[in-house]
């Protein structure tokens, strides 16, 4: 297919639209959202053209419509119409688009992607509009979400003089990355949303965390490059400050990154310092929620958390505090009637837990569960009270997590997983 076109800008131009039907429509719609100024001709209106465009008249379609209109668009789908066009333009220089007929087209309408400063069109030069919108929303899922804010200050630095190209080039490479905080959930890959799923097929890097199973591991494509920061497959932890710094980095080439994080991303998963630290550098990031092993663990245990008659509250804590300290804050809730805790990170603290419940007066025959490897193919649960709850963390493979409450004896009636 051989092309003689030359894609231009039609500024501040007027244009005559005849028809009234869904094709005239579309068209409308499109002069509209880019701010042309038009005019609709057609005997019979869609009702919506005439709420989008004030300047509309219902009437049989006249030469005499023409008037000073230089660039016409044919909507009708009638060759009498057509024809009366093409006959007319013998004698007169207009530019006439016959919608659908390529061979009767002066100029063809590209895909456009949003009205702002940049904008960018797509054309199959009539061969295959599908093929151009396509191409077209591909093109748009690459513009920044602040492109605008950022070509005004462009503007700006150029009408004082200032064109610095590399630099440009440099912060548009940044802009470019995106990166994804993505929650995994608790490991079972059917149990990610899909948007997580898309996400990690493909992205131009994965950072993946240490509790991420091996069939999440396995949807990552063979091209995908993969960094791990947690103690999985022969790698050393890696310090927080230093998975901020290699996200920053990467992200500075221009990559697509998708930061793999058990469970939530914000549920004790420290995705909000790693996104605090992105947004300080203006790196465009978007979070993506995951399933929390606080809430599929319990169920797939069958415990209910809130069910009624048993709880009427729940928390979700954690055990765990920055420079490896035990977090017992939280241990008073206990003694609270009708309420469920969740606590994560505290296997290893459990007798620490029983002892500092024992002290202000719980009950120690509260039932607990020990949920190990929630959502996976070795999921267990160990079902006991607070007073032996330091032998069942002992014996509980990791990762796990605890349930204390009434909820727990539940455990016998409800469906459950393992």
């Amino acid at each position: 297919m051989e092309n003689k076109t030359l894609p231009i800008l039609l500024k501040n131009q007027k244009i005559l639209l005849i028809g009234g039907g869904n094709v005239a429509l579309q068209k409308a719609d499109v002069l509209l959202q880019n701010k042309i100024d038009f005019k609709v001709v057609g005997s019979v209106l869609d009702y919506r053209i005439k709420t989008i465009s004030p300047n509309v008249e219902q009437k049989d379609f006249e030469l005499s419509d023409i008037q000073d209109y230089k660039i016409i668009i044919d909507a009708t789908g009638n060759m009498e119409v057509t024809n009366v066009l093409l006959e007319y333009k013998k004698t007169h220089d207009i530019l006439l688009n016959v919608v659908d007929v390529p061979q009767y087209c002066d100029f063809y309408f590209m895909a456009l992607t949003k009205n702002r400063p940049l904008q960018i069109a797509v054309s199959s030069n009539g061969a295959s509009p599908t093929a151009a919108k396509y191409f077209r929303d591909e093109c748009e899922a690459m513009i920044p979400k602040d492109i605008t804010a950022y070509l005004e200050a462009k503007q700006k630095e150029r009408d004082n003089g200032i064109i610095e190209v590399e630099k440009t080039q440099q912060e548009l490479m940044q802009k470019k990355a995106k990166i994804y905080l993505v929650g995994c959930g608790t490991g079972d890959v059917e149990l990610l949303t899909l948007k997580a799923y898309k996400i990690i097929k493909s992205v131009d890097i994965v950072f993946i965390d240490h509790l991420i199973a091996d069939e999440i591991l396995e949807i990552i494509p063979e091209t995908t490059k993969k960094v791990f920061v947690g103690k999985q497959k022969g790698f050393h932890s890696v310090k927080q400050a230093q998975i901020n710094k290699l996200l920053i980095e990467e992200a500075a080439n221009g990559s697509s990154i998708a930061r793999l994080k058990s469970g939530d991303p914000y549920i004790f998963g420290r995705g909000s310092e790693e996104a605090i630290s992105l947004v300080k550098e203006g790196i465009d990031i978007e979070v993506v929620p995951g399933i929390s092993s606080a809430i599929a663990g319990p169920l797939l245990a069958g415990i209910a958390p809130t069910a009624r008659g048993y709880a009427t509250n729940l928390s979700i804590v954690s055990a765990h505090l920055a420079g490896n300290r035990v977090n017992l804050e939280w241990v008073p809730m206990l003694k609270m009637d009708n309420h469920t805790v969740v606590v994560l990170m505290g296997v290893s603290r459990a007798g620490e837990i029983a002892a500092c419940a024992k002290s202000i007066g719980v009950d120690m025959k509260m039932p607990v569960a020990v949920i190990s490897n929630a959502s996976r193919k070795n999921q267990s649960t160990q079902i006991g009270t607070l007073k032996n709850m330091h032998t069942l963390c002992e014996n509980a493979p990791r990762p796990a997590l605890i349930v204390i409450g009434n909820v727990v004896n539940l455990h016998e009636i409800l469906p459950k997983m393992d």
